[in-house]
């Protein structure tokens, strides 16, 4: 039996380094799918740089999305989660208020990353967006991956230093370019990876893990249009906006939905202004989508 990390994952197939460097290319048994990127396994050789999975070590940490009939793991044990967007094109503040929403609720810390700030017709709009999660409390580092490399690396190698770390955004943020000033040879390694996992043509539908020293990682994931939170209940969902934590326990009423009922400190918040009408609006989307989940 071997102890591996998993670096990267496509479908059934993953890739992993076991203590002294070597690489497995690993599967599950049966049609079990249930391992993430991050995850430190137990593994039986079955021929020359093969192995089975037989069993996944406690997580310290796990982030992950899902639907109403499956989820999708994004990467386990890591510290912090680095939400990615730009001055253009676009970035999307439900998939962003969610992730904040996923992140929170699996207690990973979260920043955020505005990139293309040289892009300065349309810096100010985005900072202003931007700066609404910042009245959160959430950390925003503003770089420019092509326009400022060196600025950028540095800024961000001090936020990354001795942690793993996971950065997710909408496809043409920026993102792969931001790995490739953190992880020189990233496009060598993942085609290197590509070779081993058999993805061919879909190299950017898998996650993966770069090692940049002994305690520092980072995980790059797809870029993805949506983040489906059905498995989070209701208590969770509360717990997981943090501007509503000073509110909760004084409802009139215990077990307050936050919805419509009459006393509600939550709603209280939401009419004067304390809390964001599209925070909460959120809020009574994500619970109307854990009433629908199926699986």
């Amino acid at each position: 039996m071997l102890t591996a990390c998993v670096i990267a994952a496509h479908g059934r197939h993953y890739l992993a380094t076991t203590g002294d460097g070597k690489m497995l290319h690993c599967v599950t048994r049966g049609k079990k799918s249930d391992v993430a990127v991050g995850d430190s396994i137990n593994a039986t050789p079955t021929a020359k740089g093969q192995a089975v999975i037989e069993s996944i070590n406690e997580r310290r940490s796990l982030l992950y999305r899902s639907d109403q009939y499956k989820s999708k793991l994004l990467a386990a044990n890591i510290d912090q989660l680095f939400i990615v967007v730009a001055t253009e094109p676009g970035f999307s503040d439900d998939l962003v208020s969610r992730a904040l929403v996923a992140a929170e609720a699996a207690e990973i810390e979260v920043h955020l990353i505005l990139n293309k700030i040289d892009m300065t017709d349309r810096l100010e709009k985005a900072r202003e967006r931007i700066g609404f999660y910042a009245s959160l409390g959430y950390p925003v580092h503003e770089v420019s991956a092509t326009a400022l490399p060196d600025q950028t690396l540095a800024n961000l190698m001090l936020a990354v230093r001795n942690r793993t770390s996971v950065l997710i955004g909408q496809s043409g943020m920026g993102k792969s370019s931001l790995i490739n000033l953190l992880v020189p040879g990233a496009d060598i390694a993942t085609q290197e990876i590509s070779t081993v996992l058999n993805s061919g043509k879909h190299t950017t539908t898998y996650t993966r893990m770069y090692r940049i020293d002994e305690d520092t990682a980072v995980v790059d994931s797809p870029g993805f249009q949506e983040f489906g939170l059905y498995h989070l209940t209701e208590g969770m969902l509360e717990r997981a906006f943090r501007e509503f934590r000073p509110y909760l326990g004084h409802c009139r009423f215990y077990n307050c939905h936050h919805l419509t009922e009459p006393g509600c400190a939550i709603l209280d918040a939401v009419e004067k202004g304390h809390i964001a009408k599209m925070r909460h609006q959120l809020y009574r989307q994500l619970v109307h989508e854990s009433e629908q989940k199926i699986y």
